[in-house]
C-alpha cells in the first residue's frame, strides 16, 4: 500500500511562490503517474498537473502553464510542484496521488479516463492573500 504525504503549502502574496513536495512511502514509487490535483470547497476537485513514472510526459492543467513546474526524484521517493506567480485562484487545498495508465489508454494524464489514481494524499493548504 503506497501512503502519500503533502507538505509545503501555507500562505502567499499574490505573485509568490510556493514548492509543494509528496513523499511516498510503502511501495515501489518509481512505477507510478502521479498527478497534483486542488479542490475547493464546493466545487470539484481539478487536475493541476502529471507526470509519468519516469519523467517522460507532463501535463498541465491551462490555468497553471507557464507558472507551475512539476517534477519528481524517484531515488528520494518524492515528487514536486514549483509554484510561482501565485494567484488568488489558486488557493486550494492540494493533493498528490499516484496509479497507472490504464490498459490501452494513451491520453493526457489528468484525465482520470487514462489514469487510475488509487492513492491520494492527505492534502496541504495553500492560500494566496494580501
Amino acid at each position: 500500500q503506497l501512503g502519500l504525504v503533502e507538505s509545503g503549502g501555507g500562505l502567499v502574496q499574490p505573485g509568490g511562490s510556493l514548492r509543494l513536495s509528496c513523499e511516498a512511502s510503502g511501495g515501489p514509487f518509481g512505477v507510478y503517474v502521479l498527478g497534483w490535483f486542488r479542490q475547493v470547497p464546493g466545487k470539484e476537485r481539478e487536475g493541476v498537473s502529471c507526470i509519468g513514472s519516469q519523467s517522460n510526459y507532463i501535463d498541465y492543467a491551462d490555468s497553471v502553464k507557464g507558472r507551475f513546474t512539476i517534477s519528481r526524484d524517484n531515488a528520494k521517493n518524492t515528487a514536486y510542484l514549483q509554484m510561482n506567480t501565485m494567484k488568488p485562484e489558486d488557493t486550494a487545498v492540494y493533493y498528490c496521488a499516484a496509479g497507472y495508465r490504464r490498459a490501452g489508454r494513451t491520453g493526457a494524464c489528468l484525465s482520470f479516463s487514462n489514469i487510475s489514481y488509487n492513492y491520494w494524499g492527505q492534502g496541504t493548504q495553500v492560500t494566496v492573500s494580501s
